[in-house]
Order: structure tokens, then C-alpha cells, then sequence
């Protein structure tokens, strides 16, 4: 029996090479411009003086210490009185001295109690409470206040947008390919 002759067949399948870079974008974008405007707040104040008044004519006058057409005033005011209790007691004195029956010794009685007599005159105002008068009046205060402004103005700029596109490089590696060996063959036979 004789062996079938075969044929051979080789194939080789083809093969593809990529190369590939990205794209890329370039963005640049100027600052926009601005204008601003402004005007200033104003604020306007006025203020009164506020009064402070303090009178101590009233403590002085207790001490004695007053101005001297109050001080005058005040020792006329009390002559009527001195001069009327003066004449009772001179009245006093007299009935006094005519009491000789009495054998007091009225004269040296007498300069005794003179000796540490007061005058009569009280040159000091009764104290009064209180004593030293405060009064305050506050000042007024006004407050204007005007408003400022601004005005902004703003220019943009469009962006520049640049794009640089990728690449592919496809090549081939390899070709296909097929190969038939047919098988030998002996034609002497």
C-alpha cells in the first residue's frame, strides 16, 4: 500500500504595529479688565458743648465764707431782732441792778455773764441739704451720614483655545501569508 501523498499548507496571519501620542489642548486666557469707580461716604458730625454748673454759694454761705452783699444782707436781715432782744435785756438788767434787796451782787454777775456772751449776730446761713447744687445739661449731637458709590466695569476676554491633535502611525509587523508545499511526487514509478 502506498502512502497518500499530502499536501502541506502553512499560513501565517499578518500583523499590525500602533503607535499613538494623545492630543493636547492649549487654553490661554488674558485677566479681564475692571474699572472701578468710587466716591467716598461722607459723615458730617456737630456737637454742642454740654454745660456742667456747680454752685457751692450755698455750702459757702454755711461757712460763713459768703459773698459780702449776701453776708450784708444776712446781718441787716437779723439787726431788728438784736436790737429788741438788746433792749429787753438792758430791761433785764436794770430791774436786775434795782432789786437791792435781793443782796446779789448783780454787778459782778453781770460781767461774768458778758464775758462769754455771744454777739447775737450769726453770720453763717442755716446748712441746707444739699449743699452744693449740680445741675447737667447734655449737648445735642447730630450724625449725617451720606452714602459712597462705586461703579464697576468689567471686560472679559474669550479664551484662546488651541488643539494639537494626536497621532496613530499603523504599520505593518508582519504579512500574511500562505504557503502550499505540494508533496513529492516520483514519477518513475
Amino acid at each position: 500500500m502506498m502512502p497518500l501523498p499530502v499536501i502541506e499548507i502553512r499560513q501565517q496571519h499578518a500583523k499590525l504595529g500602533m503607535q499613538s501620542e494623545l492630543g493636547r489642548n492649549f487654553i490661554k486666557q488674558s485677566r479681564a479688565d475692571m474699572e472701578i469707580h468710587t466716591t467716598r461716604p461722607e459723615l458730617v458730625m456737630e456737637s454742642s458743648r454740654s454745660e456742667l454748673t456747680i454752685d457751692q454759694g450755698s455750702a459757702w454761705a454755711s461757712l460763713g465764707k459768703d459773698h459780702p452783699f449776701n453776708l450784708n444782707q444776712r446781718i441787716y436781715s437779723q439787726c431788728q431782732d438784736i436790737v429788741l432782744q438788746g433792749i429787753a435785756r438792758r430791761v433785764e438788767e436794770g430791774n436786775r441792778m434795782a432789786a437791792i434787796h435781793t443782796g446779789e451782787h448783780v454787778f459782778a454777775e453781770l460781767a461774768r455773764e458778758r464775758a462769754f456772751q455771744e454777739a447775737g449776730i450769726e453770720p453763717r446761713a442755716p446748712l441746707a441739704y444739699p449743699s452744693v447744687a449740680i445741675e447737667y445739661k447734655p449737648g445735642n449731637t447730630s450724625i449725617q451720614v451720606k452714602e459712597g458709590s462705586y461703579q464697576l466695569h468689567v471686560q472679559p476676554h474669550r479664551p484662546q483655545i488651541d488643539y494639537e491633535p494626536g497621532k496613530l502611525n499603523i504599520y505593518m509587523l508582519q504579512y500574511q501569508s500562505v504557503e502550499i508545499i505540494p508533496p513529492k511526487i516520483d514519477i518513475k514509478q
